[in-house]
């Protein structure tokens, strides 16, 4: 890439992040991590020795720190945050703290001609309408604190004018902080170590998209940052809204001898359950074409690895 970019990506360390910021770097680009390091300690390693890359160990709620990094950054890609609706209600304090607070004080301090791209998450449209899907113009009704933080957040970074928001799908994939918590990553996960699958309410839908989709369509925004500034977008793979009872028979093709259990006498505690339209930025030059299909074999794949059976002690 001819020109070359300083960038700041808080929790750079993480899921997202540590992609992102590994294309980052091999495009050139003069970047900056901002990350305390909680969930992995090695997720950057690969980068160690790259000239453009450099690791800031501190949390943004170090106001003065991350004031500091602010400077003479061109791009800020804040994905600092407590992830999920069942760590925020463990930590409601410090989720409000990180998830909201950090991006307020992010805006105040940002100048003018600095450029913000804010990840966001579809919790925050809760329960859609039946047969319905949701656009960037349907209410918002986050019905856990973690949507309702960065709902909040979304709407303070998008009082300054240089900023796009991605409200994501449910992310799969490989990555290198692995994470098997997330819907398609944790059923695949489950079938593979226990040829079973337990399915709560198994007609609730939910969007998808996979990591390497995610880094794409940051790629893109930078590269058509003034096509899309001061606009919010969905962001999923539009041939994955799926039920979780159709994701669980896709996973059973590759797995043949997957059993599907469904259980009525219990309800999901995660009540999210919305189709998703992603038209808006594919009208725009972006479409995610990493399917669930290839996601699934990839997942199986680096589950019955070497590598990923001594990191998870499995």
């Amino acid at each position: 890439m001819s020109h070359k970019l300083n960038i700041l990506v808080t929790g750079g360390a993480g899921y997202i992040g540590s992609m992102l910021v590994t294309d980052l770097v091999k495009l050139g680009h003069i970047v900056t991590v901002l990350d305390n390091l909680t969930y992995s300690k090695n997720s950057l390693s690969h980068l160690k020795k790259k000239k453009n890359f450099k690791l800031v160990i501190g949390s943004v709620l170090n106001k003065s720190l991350f004031k500091k990094l602010l400077d003479n950054q061109d791009f800020v890609i804040p994905l600092a945050g407590l992830v999920g609706a069942p760590l925020c209600d463990r930590k409601p304090k410090l989720a409000i703290l990180v998830n909201l607070d950090s991006i307020i004080f992010l805006r105040k301090n940002l100048k003018k001609n600095q450029k913000v791209i804010f990840a966001t998450t579809n919790s925050g449209y809760g329960i859609g309408k039946k047969n319905k899907f949701c656009t960037e113009r349907s209410k918002l009704k986050p019905i856990s604190l973690y949507g309702r933080t960065k709902v909040k957040a979304e709407k303070e970074i998008m009082k300054f004018n240089n900023s796009i928001s991605f409200r994501l799908a449910t992310v799969f994939g490989k990555s290198y902080r692995m994470r098997t918590d997330l819907l398609v990553n944790n059923f695949v996960w489950e079938a593979m170590k226990f040829k079973k699958l337990v399915l709560f309410e198994p007609h609730f839908r939910r969007n998808y998209i996979h990591v390497k989709d995610i880094v794409k369509v940051f790629l893109f925004a930078i590269k058509n940052f003034n096509n899309l500034r001061s606009n919010v977008y969905n962001v999923g793979l539009s041939t994955a809204n799926l039920t979780k009872l159709s994701l669980a028979k896709k996973i059973k093709k590759k797995i043949k001898s997957l059993r599907i259990e469904i259980n009525n006498n219990k309800s999901d505690p995660d009540k999210r359950d919305y189709f998703v339209s992603n038209k808006k930025i594919e009208k725009k030059g972006f479409k995610a074409n990493f399917t669930i299909e290839n996601g699934i074999t990839e997942l199986l794949k680096t589950y019955k690895s070497h590598k990923f059976k001594i990191l998870n002690n499995y």
